[in-house]
């Protein structure tokens, strides 16, 4: 029976999804069968119609769902190696996670530079000062959201959906060992400036230095 209360998690079309995806690996829709309409969704987890709608589209790109135009949307194979994914992530020592972490973001930096549009440049813009004013003020958790939402919207910028999946999925799981990694936000105060040049290479689509600023970003933050 599919649960009838609000969700109130941070991203509400995560968490929607999560529980969408349980319900089909748990067998609640089988193989080829419809999901439930729009407002019925809505209904039922007294979320709006856009939380439905990208709670859909992730699960469209992870496999588990397929969206026909005109015919709704249905129940694809049960995505035993995405969830398999999701949940080495989730065990994975928390040092492993973030060299993977690492290694993404120069490839994302690389293509960010190629493909960035100018909606992606001004949320980059936007995200990089939010980033610089919680270091400024001290607001560590705030800092550390506003610095993993910058680089996954580089990711999203690279134009490569699995890419930016792929570095999604590393970084969520990362915000709490940051917080237990650092005591205040010098150290982001401190690359601050590496950021911004990032962000320049990237609005110039100099693809090669993006590269390398992702990489001494990279280093900076290891050491």
């Amino acid at each position: 029976m599919m649960m009838n209360s609000p969700l109130h998690k941070r991203s509400l079309a995560d968490e929607l999804s999560v529980m969408l995806r349980e319900q089909i690996i748990s067998g609640r829709y089988k193989i080829g069968e419809k999901l439930p309409i729009e407002p019925e969704l809505m209904k039922q987890f007294g979320v709006g119609r856009s939380t439905v709608r990208e709670a859909i589209k992730i699960l469209a790109n992870s496999g588990y769902l397929r969206v026909q135009q005109g015919l709704g949307t249905f129940v694809e194979a049960p995505g035993v190696g995405a969830e398999a994914i999701d949940h080495r992530l989730k065990r994975a020592d928390i040092r492993d996670l973030d060299e993977v972490r690492q290694l993404l973001e120069m490839k994302i930096a690389e293509k960010a530079a190629l493909n960035r549009t100018q909606a992606d440049i001004d949320k980059l813009r936007l995200l990089l000062k939010e980033r610089e004013d919680n270091a400024k003020q001290g607001n560590l958790a705030d800092c550390i959201a506003a610095d993993i939402n910058f680089h996954l919207a580089i990711a999203r910028a690279s134009g490569n959906e699995i890419l930016a999946d792929l570095y999604q999925s590393a970084s969520v799981h990362l915000s709490r060992w940051f917080l237990q990694v650092y005591s205040d936000t010098s150290d982001f105060i401190q690359s601050q400036q590496h950021h911004q040049h990032l962000l320049d290479f990237i609005v110039e689509k100099d693809a090669k230095k993006a590269w390398a600023m992702a990489a001494k970003i990279i280093g900076h933050v290891s050491q």
